[in-house]
């Protein structure tokens, strides 16, 4: 890129517009997407032009970074799509900071800190230093910098404007005429928005400098040399066998106890719960945070002792291991007695979008013990940043598969009908009006299909005309960037359903806006309103 400086320049500032012209005054759609497609191939096109190769292990990223991109205009549900937007700039990152060496699987935690570090750096500093090269390279070459660079005609025109502006002010006053013409042009670019344009300018300028700077150094810093060169630990152990033993073995004998006493009077059976005088929702609302936190903290404690303690014989490894081996295998139990308490609180109460992310982490976390256990045995430990990183990923993956909203209609739709009281439902639709557009299309399904009880049915078209009533009230950017597809589908199926919505009245006249149903129901627009 040194031997034509002018070609990064005008790529990265060109993206810099394309930002603005995707993402000013537009709402987030599908322009995320595009715009970190066109940061992605622009990349690729000028570390190639320069003859630099990108290692096949980077590439193994780009259907990940495809997926969360695609993502982020497909789904509309908040955690979903947040995830969706992370991981998008989490997998570019990893691609700018392993382009060229391609080691992110052999990264530990602090490679990782140290890369995200040295990218950022690189972000502010890096253009600057590569144009005082580029400067330097010149003069050494004897190369004029008007013939190779682009600046002297950028800092000509920056003292030419004012210089300008001075004089067409005096020939203004001098001629009417001229004057006229003169505000005619000045509006063709609407400089009444002065302020406006130049900040839009410099976020543009912000946006091209730092783009400069990340393909920079995926040009030079991506080589890792020394990433996985050498199985040596980044801490020194310095702790004892016997030290550690000892609170292994104490760990292991407090959460072995805890386990007997889940046996007894939880897996046993769930009368044994209300035996003890808990209700489901206090056994499982109570709980669950603590055995998820002690998880939490049981496996940093174990990566932890593994990374610091003495292990000078082959006996000392598996003592160690195997006492690292049961506190996983009582921790997996734990974790299990989690899910369940979980369940009952749904089976109580039905689902939502918390309790739908923790089933899913769930599941995720007990595969990164498991994950976790497996490394120490082989004496992998350095890739437990990797199964962790993968462990992430899945469950970023996994809830745009799962697609929560729709998710959360279909099981609580379905905890009603599976109910003994049908005629009398307890379906709480009115948490189905903070869904996303993604719960929209199998609502109206569920309206429309002849099976659907009356008094389900009823309830969901409650809900439905209340989230079509607040989708009215607002105006919708319809450009094209904007585009999401969510949104359409949520459109068309209100669309579809528009005559068995009509029946239901909107009266917005107090808070909250109610929906009058056919047989004379009220049905409130709010999920925290209570009668």
């Amino acid at each position: 890129m040194k031997n034509n400086p002018n070609k990064l320049w005008i790529i990265v500032f060109a993206l810099g517009w394309f930002f603005d012209f995707l993402f000013w005054k537009k709402a987030p759609g599908v322009n995320f997407a595009i715009f970190s497609m066109a940061c992605l191939v622009a990349a690729f096109y000028l570390l190639l032009s320069d003859g630099l190769r990108p290692n096949r292990a980077s590439l193994g990223l780009l259907p990940l970074f495809g997926f969360f991109a695609a993502v982020t205009f497909i789904r509309a549900e908040p955690m979903t799509t947040f995830l969706a937007y992370t991981f998008t700039l989490l997998t570019m990152s990893i691609l700018a900071f392993t382009y060229l060496g391609g080691r992110w699987y052999l990264y530990t935690m602090v490679d990782y800190l140290a890369r995200f570090l040295s990218l950022f750096g690189s972000m502010v500093v890096r253009p600057i230093a590569f144009m005082a090269d580029v400067l330097k390279e010149q003069k050494e070459a004897g190369v004029q910098p008007s013939r190779r660079s682009i600046w002297p005609v950028v800092r000509g025109i920056v003292i030419a404007l004012p210089i300008i502006a001075i004089f067409a002010s005096l020939l203004a006053s001098a001629d009417v005429i001229f004057g006229q013409r003169l505000d005619d042009f000045i509006e063709l670019f609407n400089l009444e928005d002065l302020p406006e344009l130049i900040f839009r300018l410099v976020y543009i300028v912000i946006i091209g400098y730092a783009l400069a700077g990340i393909v920079l150094h995926a040009s030079t810093e991506s080589k890792d040399e020394k990433v996985g060169s050498a199985e040596k630990p980044i801490i020194l152990a310095f702790l004892g066998f016997v030290e550690s033993a000892i609170v292994l073995g104490s760990v292991v004998a407090l959460f072995a106890m805890f386990v007997a006493i889940q046996f007894q009077y939880f897996f046993g059976g769930t009368a044994n719960i209300t035996a003890e005088g808990y209700s489901y929702a206090d056994y499982a609302r109570k709980g669950f945070g603590e055995l998820v936190t002690v998880a939490f903290f049981a496996l940093l404690m174990l990566l932890t002792l593994s990374a610091v303690t003495k292990r000078e014989t082959e006996t000392q490894r598996k003592i160690y291991s195997g006492l690292g081996v049961t506190l996983v295998a009582l921790l997996l139990v734990m974790l299990a007695s989690a899910y369940q308490r979980l369940g009952l609180y749904e089976a109580a109460y039905g689902f939502s979008r918390l309790r739908t992310y923790t089933h899913v982490f769930l599941i995720w976390i007990g595969l990164l013990l498991v994950a976790t256990i497996v490394l120490e045995i082989l004496r992998k430990e350095r890739m437990f940043a990797f199964a962790m990183l993968i462990a992430s990923f899945g469950f970023a993956i996994s809830l745009p598969i799962l697609n929560v909203d729709v998710f959360i209609v279909n099981q609580n739709i379905q905890r009603e009908l599976n109910s003994a009281t049908k005629d009398s439902p307890d379906l709480d639709a009115q948490y189905f009006i903070e869904l996303s557009d993604d719960a929209i299309p199998t609502l109206v399904h569920t309206l429309q299909t002849p099976t659907t009880p009356d008094p389900v049915r009823e309830k969901v078209a409650a809900a439905l005309a209340c989230i079509r009533y607040e989708r009215e009230l607002y105006d919708r950017d319809t450009s094209w960037q904007s585009f999401h597809l969510a949104r359409f589908n949520a459109d068309k199926a209100f669309a579809s359903a528009k005559k068995d919505l009509a029946k239901y009245i909107v009266d917005a006249s107090e808070y909250p806006t109610t929906i009058t149903t056919p047989s004379g129901e009220e049905f409130p627009c709010s999920e925290y309103y209570y009668d």
